[in-house]
């Protein structure tokens, strides 16, 4: 299970395509913490990993965060909590850092690249003041990696971008500008589906070359997925059943892309709502809907099931919130599963036919093939050693 706890939509970044954060935000009290710990002690008995997203969730302070963490980590120990935070890293201090790295708490921020062009998209001062507090996370020994946002401007220098990303050995995960339920601040920045899967492309041969320098979480995942046969994140995944979001009053919400819509709202922690209660709402009845209208639409897509359709918020984004299409990018989506299965396919034939000649060669032999002995076409790298990271 996955809960995102959003603690504020306040920011004080002014992100030129960002549609989920709020000039000014309510901030949860610990007394809305400890309604939350209240109502998930009997909810659903499973691990559960707790994710702290905005916003900008350091806006809430340390002595939320000490709080917090001590309530979730000693009342809720039965579900085995894992942790997560999703922050600019403007407000990360030395007690903060502390904190985190007291619980382990892997740190993702956001950052579109080279100074100048971060700070064209997300406003000046940005890259600055989110370097200062990525090097405060590092040398508390957090880990970091950044979310690299393409828009339809800064994919013309998508080269520019992962050379800065490279020589300064940061983890990265690429999401494509999209467009919004909530307003359309967004629009104007959206990328172009085919341009999202011919940037992945790219980056994946760039990859196959360089997965020992640095993480390119999109890649690492999609490549498990396809060996796997099952979606490793929530845009690949049927999440409706499995992730909640609780905004900065305690109201739950299905994701937290939804955080502040009232027609989203599934209830609120201080009520304590049993998981079939949330299920039967009409927001979980409308992805519901989006499940079974991906199981009849992509039927035939031999894709479906590590992708699901992609996300359904997305999907609904471009369809006045009705069922009626899978997430726009699903061409990019099939871009990159075709390269990838084609890829490993190579190398799994490879791998059977070498091991049948072995076979036939000595019935008693010790099995040393296999991955580690295929042709890689003069990449460092083959989609096996990525799915198998």
């Amino acid at each position: 299970m996955h809960v995102m706890i959003v603690p504020t939509m306040g920011c004080p970044a002014n992100c030129s395509y960002c549609w989920n954060s709020e000039t000014v935000s309510h901030v949860m009290t610990n007394e809305c913490m400890d309604e939350i710990v209240e109502w998930l002690k009997d909810f659903k008995q499973e691990p559960v990993t707790f994710t702290f997203h905005g916003g900008e969730p350091l806006l809430a302070g340390y002595d939320f965060y000490e709080h917090a963490l001590d309530k979730l980590s000693t009342h809720l120990s039965h579900l085995y909590p894992a942790y997560a935070i999703q922050t600019n890293l403007w407000l990360m201090d030395e007690k903060l850092a502390k904190l985190f790295k007291k619980y382990e708490i892997p740190v993702g921020s956001s950052l579109d690249g080279p100074k100048e062009l971060n700070d064209k998209q997300r406003g000046i001062g940005y890259y600055d003041k989110t370097l200062e507090g990525y090097r405060i996370a590092r040398k508390h020994g957090l880990n970091v990696s950044f979310i690299s946002t393409f828009t339809n401007y800064s994919i013309k220098h998508k080269e520019e971008i992962f050379e800065f990303f490279k020589e300064n050995s940061l983890n990265l995960k690429i999401h494509p500008a999209l467009p919004s339920i909530k307003d359309d601040n967004g629009d104007e920045f959206a990328l172009d589906p085919k341009d999202y899967g011919e940037l992945m492309l790219y980056l994946l041969d760039e990859y196959l070359d360089l997965a020992d320098q640095i993480e390119l979480k999109n890649l690492d995942h999609l490549c498990k997925a396809v060996f796997m046969k099952k979606g490793f994140v929530c845009t690949y995944v049927d999440c409706m059943d499995s992730t909640f979001a609780i905004g900065p009053e305690g109201k739950i919400y299905p994701c937290y892309r939804f955080v502040d819509m009232p027609e989203y709202e599934i209830g609120h922690v201080k009520d304590k709502p049993t998981y079939e209660q949330l299920m039967n709402t009409k927001a979980e009845k409308l992805l519901q809907e989006y499940k079974e209208f991906v199981d009849e639409d992509c039927r035939d897509c031999k894709h479906i099931d590590y992708c699901r359709g992609g996300c359904p918020y997305n999907a609904l984004a471009v369809s006045d919130n009705k069922v009626k299409n899978v997430d726009p990018h699903c061409e990019a989506y099939k871009m990159i599963f075709d390269k990838i299965d084609e890829l490993m396919n190579q190398k799994l034939g490879f791998a059977f036919e070498e091991l049948d000649d072995t076979v036939e060669k000595d019935f008693n032999f010790t099995l040393n093939v296999g991955f580690e002995n295929m042709p890689k076409e003069g990449k460092k790298f083959t989609v096996m050693d990525i799915a198998l990271k």
